[in-house]
């Protein structure tokens, strides 16, 4: 019964964080939404096993994903804070948090070997939360909420060539979505 009430009290919450992007279904924050929800359904699917068994092979790959995740989630916030001019004025989108409202293209630091640290972050926290307690459930909520964050990434990239233009896309040619190198 606590997971349900925890499952409404979570998605009561995000809704609210994700109003503006509830409102926009096209948008990269509607996407993004369904994948913190996902996240919340790994995670209450999988807390009761979060310190059981310390050091079995399954914990240890979680723990070292979700240390993991905090490396591009606070280089590329930072970055996009120092370098990204966020102007509430120049971008419109009422979609996009204040931090997003970049007026410059960052890339450079983490942005100059991926384009989404920040859901790179995620990924990293699904398939984390997923070891906790690997199962079939378990398995098939972290592979939607990879695809989601795909598609979340997908969107915003157009969103970012509608606003930045050519430069976005020359950019696109030089990185990677989510992993330097390789994807």
């Amino acid at each position: 019964m606590w997971k349900l009430a925890l499952i409404g009290a979570g998605t009561v919450a995000l809704a609210i964080i994700s109003r503006s992007s509830l409102l926009h279904p096209r948008s990269h924050g509607f996407t993004r939404f369904l994948a913190w929800e996902g996240i919340l359904g790994l995670f209450t699917l999988n807390v009761d096993r979060w310190f059981l068994s310390p050091f079995s092979w399954q914990q240890i790959i979680s723990w070292f994903l979700l240390i993991d995740a905090l490396v591009p989630l606070i280089l590329g916030v930072s970055k996009l804070r120092a370098e990204g001019r966020q102007k509430n004025d120049a971008r419109v989108d009422s979609s996009l948090y204040k931090f997003e409202k970049t007026t410059k293209l960052v890339t450079d630091g983490i942005y100059h070997y991926i384009r989404h640290p920040l859901y790179s972050s995620l990924l990293l926290l699904s398939w984390g939360i997923f070891f906790k307690l690997p199962s079939l459930a378990g398995g098939a909520l972290a592979v939607a909420t990879s695809l989601l964050l795909l598609m979340t990434a997908i969107r915003d990239e157009r969103e970012c060539i509608g606003f930045f233009g050519d430069e976005y896309r020359v950019y696109m040619k030089g990185t990677r979505r989510f992993i330097p190198f390789l994807f």
